[in-house]
């Protein structure tokens, strides 16, 4: 269903197997669906670090101006989740050209690669620091610039009452995250500092071991 401002391009219920098909694994991971909804874990063994990490993309090519919807349910921590957006290569090639760069997870292939990129982090209980000060950080690439950073309203997973709705939204060079319906996050890009505002692109799902992590109702509306 459309709403106002906003048309419904893309639905995906996450729901089976056959919803993800044409999904792209970067990385090993298992990928299953006990309640109905995607679940993703390590299939590499998290002492491996970087190596254990994967990056599930959709297939489809969206415009720059878009709303992305999801519902997101976190089970097993510590670890991380992203979502990267507006994913192309360097030279306004598609992502999945044969041409770029071979991508297996490691982050660095992402920021330091042949691509450029928006990720937003909005689960991050992998270190530390991340677990005694929970924040959202949008990044830019190519490059680890830590553009905008927001409050992450999600509890430690003992304590979730999931799911929870997440709707991020790309305008030309405003983009902003809410959680819950709750403000999280805005920023403007202003094309200078750590490249031109991005387009068109990809987006795909990050998760850190060891993190179990389950996805649902996907939804993409382009801005009007």
């Amino acid at each position: 269903m459309d709403k106002e401002g906003l048309t419904l391009i893309y639905e995906n219920k996450l729901a089976a197997e056959e919803d993800v098909r044409s999904f792209r694994l970067e990385g090993q991971a298992k990928l299953t669906f006990p309640n109905g909804r995607l679940r993703m874990e390590n299939a590499i063994d998290p002492s491996k670090e970087q190596a254990a990490n994967y990056v599930f993309w959709c297939p489809e090519q969206f415009p720059g101006d878009i709303q992305v919807e999801w519902d997101f349910w976190p089970v097993r921590e510590p670890g991380l989740c992203m979502l990267f957006l507006a994913a192309s290569g360097m030279n306004g090639e598609d992502l999945f050209d044969p041409g770029l760069q071979a991508r297996t997870g490691q982050y660095e292939h992402y920021t330091f690669g042949d691509i450029r990129a928006l990720h937003i982090s909005y689960f991050r209980r992998r270190y530390p620091d991340e677990r005694g000060f929970h924040t959202c950080n949008l990044r830019k690439s190519y490059g680890f610039h830590l553009v905008a950073q927001g409050a992450d309203p999600i509890p430690n997973v003992e304590d979730c009452l999931s799911p929870y709705h997440l709707k991020l939204s790309k305008r030309g060079a405003e983009f902003r995250l809410s959680i819950n319906d709750l403000p999280v996050l805005e920023w403007a890009d202003d094309g200078e500092a750590y490249g031109p505002v991005l387009g068109s692109g990809k987006i795909g799902f990050r998760q850190m071991a060891p993190l179990i992590a389950e996805y649902a109702n996907l939804k993409v509306y382009r801005l009007e």
